[in-house]
């Protein structure tokens, strides 16, 4: 079992930055694969950043491309993801996740197995 938990969201004023973090429990946090999604009110959740195990391997929604970057730690089994440049659209909730068996898990919400509970980000024109 994989227990991620998100923290680091909150309020900033558009153009800001913050970044928000999601610490993962387990000995092997080297082989998950990661992703972060997020879901607005009213809509559906969708797929902001991915990276691989190693981190080598990274992919982007084309609406935070250029302003987000996803990294991770495995010394600290945390994934961060910086996101700069901030609109009010891109207020959701965040949410991480992580699958074992992909060295890669992609944009498709279906590739993940475990999900974090979520943090709030809110921008503010």
């Amino acid at each position: 079992q994989v227990k991620l938990v998100e923290s680091g969201g909150g309020l900033v004023q558009a153009g800001g930055s913050l970044r928000v973090s999601c610490a993962a429990s387990g000995r092997t946090f080297s082989r998950y694969a990661m992703g972060w999604f997020r879901q607005a009110p009213g809509k559906e959740r969708e797929f902001v950043a991915a990276i691989s195990w190693s981190g080598g391997s990274t992919g982007y929604s084309d609406s935070v491309k250029n302003r987000f970057t996803i990294s991770r730690d495995n010394a600290k089994n945390t994934v961060y993801l910086q996101m700069n440049s901030l609109k009010p659209e891109d207020t959701a909730i965040y949410y991480c996740a992580a699958t074992t068996d992909k060295y890669y898990g992609g944009y498709d919400d279906k590739s993940y197995d475990y999900w974090g509970q979520g943090t709030q980000v809110t921008v503010s024109s």
